[in-house]
């Protein structure tokens, strides 16, 4: 049975090993915007030895770009995107310390993979809701890469950002679970 857990960033292992595939979170803290270009600016970086423009250990990052901010907010709609075009780049970013990962749709092999041996876990945020999804964002501030505009890396402060565990550290699917559990002899 799925059950609601508060999670405040940055985590530890440690902190995620109770989560299992199902459950739901409420997200509190800093979490980081990062799509597919972003992740292979990082990489790049990562195997040239060069530093980060930010710690990625024990974060989260949220595959998103935002729309524009409406007049007296931080940021505009903030849904989800397709997680599938990090997958080439987030093990690396896992065996460097990132903890979660926030997006939407099913990962590779490979990824499930790296969550279980680096002890992280995959969250789905639910697309088409991202003006909902953005009033759970207090602050937003460009961190690195503005020459991609809305895809450059923003540091959100989040108060209950909700998400559902996909993958837990123990690499269990919930998108398989499911279906398994109601396939019917298609």
């Amino acid at each position: 049975m799925s059950k609601v857990i508060r999670l405040k960033t940055p985590v530890t292992s440690e902190d995620l090993k109770e989560l299992e595939a199902g459950d739901r979170v409420l997200l509190s803290g800093i979490i980081y915007s990062a799509r597919d270009t972003a992740h292979k600016r990082l990489t790049a970086l990562i195997r040239e030895g060069k530093p980060l423009p930010l710690k990625i250990a024990g974060q989260a990052f949220f595959y998103m770009g935002p729309s524009p901010p409406p007049p007296g907010r931080p940021i505009g709609a903030a849904g989800p995107t397709t997680s599938r075009r990090m997958d080439a780049y987030a093990p690396l970013l896992l065996e460097h310390g990132l903890k979660v990962m926030i997006g939407k749709g099913p990962r590779s092999a490979e990824v499930i993979e790296a969550i279980k041996k680096y002890r992280a876990v995959y969250l789905a945020a639910t697309g088409g809701a991202g003006a909902l999804l953005s009033k759970t964002i207090k602050k937003a501030e460009l961190v690195a890469f503005e020459d991609l505009g809305a895809e450059a890396i923003r540091e959100l402060t989040v108060e209950d950002f909700p998400a559902i565990v996909i993958n837990d550290i123990r690499g269990r699917d919930l998108y398989q679970e499911n279906v398994k559990a109601y396939h019917v002899g298609l």
